[in-house]
């Protein structure tokens, strides 16, 4: 039997758009409990993603090599670099912090939902003007308490979205006028009119509708450097590719169900990195194999990344 840590699977793609072959590669085998955020930092040629349930951020090179980590004492839903990369917000159960890379010191910047003691923060990005935007979810993922903020590197907190249950998979268009955001558990992805100068919203509709016969729901995304969206399919196992105009253009297959978030990487942007957990969060969730919790990478998909952009004016 391979080991888990360099396991290949070979695949052919669903999409007669695309003629490439591709493999998918366990890079990193630390057993996240819940896998999320897979965030490629172009400037320093590494990889940052986290485990949201135990509380803590990873750095590794592009192959999954000299891994370290940060414990940062709660849940952590998203994670962003500063603009000199010395720190990072985090958006922890209680609030968005700044963590110290060099020490691992935190320090509190704004806790939007103190009177909400049942919510959490959880996923977020970096917009092309350096503000953090990022959603909030209910923690038994019942009910609609969560909503969408955009934090300004001056300080100001804006909320753009209400009546949310569980947020997920912040991403742009390219040019970053289109903003894509998902309630996982509406069976969508909406699209808003997005104003870089501002940082406001407009115009939400429905972009997508997530197919349930697969038995997912709709997770982390990323978007493409042709627009596409890509969209884990938590709980279904699979990684959705949408054109510009909502319609499926690509299906992969995984190894194991729990797919969290995905993210394109590596010193060309080619490499989609898609973390997954090992646990999942709620009983009614389905368990899954050996390979749970592993970070992948999928190579060969003939498609690159858009760099990511880093928190502060």
């Amino acid at each position: 039997m391979p080991d888990i840590r360099t396991a290949r699977f070979s695949s052919k793609p669903k999409s007669a758009s695309v003629n490439s072959d591709y493999t998918i590669d366990v890079v990193a085998d630390v057993k996240t409990n819940l896998g999320e955020g897979p965030l490629w930092d172009s400037e320093q040629q590494l990889l940052y993603w986290i485990d949201s349930a135990d509380g803590r951020v990873f750095r590794s090179t592009a192959d999954g090599a000299g891994i370290r980590a940060w414990e940062v004492g709660q849940k952590i839903g998203s994670m962003a670099l500063t603009r000199d990369g010395a720190s990072a917000i985090v958006a922890l159960e209680n609030g968005l912090w700044n963590l110290e890379l060099k020490t691992g010191h935190l320090t509190a910047l704004v806790d939007p939902e103190p009177d909400l003691p049942n919510n959490r923060l959880n996923d977020g990005k970096v917009d092309q003007a350096g503000r953090f935007v990022f959603g909030s979810m209910d923690s038994l993922e019942d009910s609609p308490t969560g909503k969408l903020y955009s934090y300004s590197p001056d300080g100001s907190l804006a909320i753009l979205d209400e009546g949310i249950t569980v947020s997920n998979g912040p991403c742009w268009s390219p040019e970053g006028t289109t903003l894509y955001f998902s309630d996982t558990w509406s069976g969508e992805i909406w699209a808003y009119d997005y104003d870089l100068d501002t940082g406001a919203v407009a115009n939400r509709r429905t972009f997508a509708r997530v197919d349930t016969s697969y038995g997912g729901a709709g997770d982390g995304a990323t978007v493409d450097a042709d627009g596409y969206l890509w969209q884990a399919l938590v709980y279904g196992g699979k990684i959705i590719r949408y054109a510009p105009d909502g319609t499926v253009d690509r299906i992969i297959d995984f190894p194991v169900l729990k797919l969290t978030s995905v993210m394109f990487g590596g010193p060309d942007l080619a490499t989609l990195y898609v973390t997954s957990m090992a646990k999942p969060q709620q009983p009614r969730f389905p368990d899954d194999g050996q390979l749970r919790g592993s970070l992948f990478a999928i190579r060969g998909l003939g498609v690159r990344g858009v760099p990511e952009y880093r928190f502060g004016a």
